[in-house]
Order: C-alpha cells, then sequence, then structure tokens
C-alpha cells in the first residue's frame, strides 16, 4: 500500500478506538508502514491541548481556536512528514470532527470553521474517511460505567444527535471520501468491513 491519509470519525462510543486498532493490525500484516495517531493529540503540544479541552470548561472561541492549533502542529510535525516518508496515516479524527461538534453540535458558523480549518490543514486532507455511525442512546449505553466522562462526554443526547446528523450531512456530500459504517452491529462484522473498505478503496 503506498502512502495514504485515513482519518476516523463517529460519536464518542461508536466503537473507533477499537476499530483502529485492529486495522492497524490488519496494515501491519500486510507489511504496511503505519503512523497511528489521534486529535487532539498527536503532538506533545497536542496532547496538552486535549487535556486542556476535554477537561477544561472555556468559551466555544477558545475550543475552536485550540483544537485549530493542534491540527497545524499535528499536521506539520506528524501526518505530513509521514506521507512525505511513504507511510499510511491512521489518524482517530480529524477536520470532520471540528465541523461535526463544533459546527453542527455547537452552532458555529460552518463557513467560517471550514475556512479556518483549511488553514489548520495547509493542503493535507484524508484521501479516506471512515465514519462509524451508531445512534446517541447506543453511545450512552456504552460509555456508562466505563470511566468518568470528559467535558464532551458529559453532553446530553440532543447534543450527540445534532453531531451524528452532520457526520451523516459531511458523509453524504463527499460520498467519494466518506465509508459509512454500521457501528451497531456485532464487532467483529464492523471490523471485517472496515477491512475491506480499506483494502478496497486503497489497493496496493
Amino acid at each position: 500500500m503506498t502512502a495514504s491519509f485515513i482519518s476516523f470519525e463517529g460519536i464518542d462510543g461508536a466503537g473507533k478506538s477499537t476499530h483502529i486498532a485492529r486495522l492497524h493490525e490488519h496494515l501491519l500484516a500486510r507489511n504496511t508502514d503505519v503512523c497511528l495517531t489521534r486529535e487532539p493529540g498527536g503532538t506533545p503540544l497536542g496532547e496538552a491541548i486535549r487535556g486542556w479541552v476535554l477537561n477544561q470548561g472555556m468559551a466555544i472561541d477558545s475550543e475552536v481556536l485550540l483544537l485549530l492549533a493542534a491540527r497545524a502542529e499535528h499536521v506539520a510535525q506528524v501526518i505530513r512528514p509521514a506521507l512525505a516518508a511513504g507511510r499510511t496515516v491512521l489518524c482517530d479524527r480529524f477536520s470532520d470532527a471540528t465541523l461535526a461538534y463544533q459546527g453542527y453540535g455547537r452552532g458555529v458558523d460552518l463557513a467560517r470553521l471550514r475556512q479556518l480549518c483549511g488553514w489548520a490543514e495547509s493542503g493535507v486532507r484524508p484521501s479516506l474517511t471512515v465514519l462509524f455511525d451508531v445512534p446517541p442512546e447506543v453511545s450512552r449505553d456504552r460509555l456508562a460505567g466505563l470511566k468518568t466522562p470528559d467535558r464532551f462526554e458529559s453532553e446530553q443526547a440532543a447534543f450527540f444527535e445534532r453531531v451524528r446528523q452532520g457526520y451523516l450531512a459531511l458523509a453524504a456530500a463527499e460520498p467519494e471520501r466518506f465509508v459509512v459504517l454500521d457501528a451497531t452491529q456485532p464487532l467483529d462484522t464492523v471490523t471485517a468491513q472496515l477491512i475491506a473498505a480499506v483494502d478496497t478503496r486503497l489497493p496496493g
């Protein structure tokens, strides 16, 4: 497989982390050079910002700008160099998360967000985005009792429904980039569909 940038999206509790880990193992077994990373995070600055954004109350504009700062650093220090080296990048969330959570979820102007995301991306965009789709009630049941919820996980079901519908709207607008998986299915079924989607859309 040649260098590719794959992002993974979905509301909290959709099972992204588990499926990404399984895909990572699959690609390593194929001798693919993989860079596994996440947002917010992926760099020392990004991980610090992750802690602030997930756990500290703040104005929505501050939230957006911190997330974009983390992304700009992530692109410059991790994603772009990995792609230049011919590696396949697997990223847990990218700009679609900002549009879904801060745009559709919190009501920030989408046109403004798209412009700001483009600035932070600096020309680097995923060639494939996998959306793990689950209803908010499934997300809530999966997260119940697992850990102390962060600031986003503590949001009400109506917020997550707006985010979910935002993700689905983004996927409908770019069907050539998105693959939408029904993540309410059994774990092994979803993983098999994920691997098939990656192997089909990104051969090599």
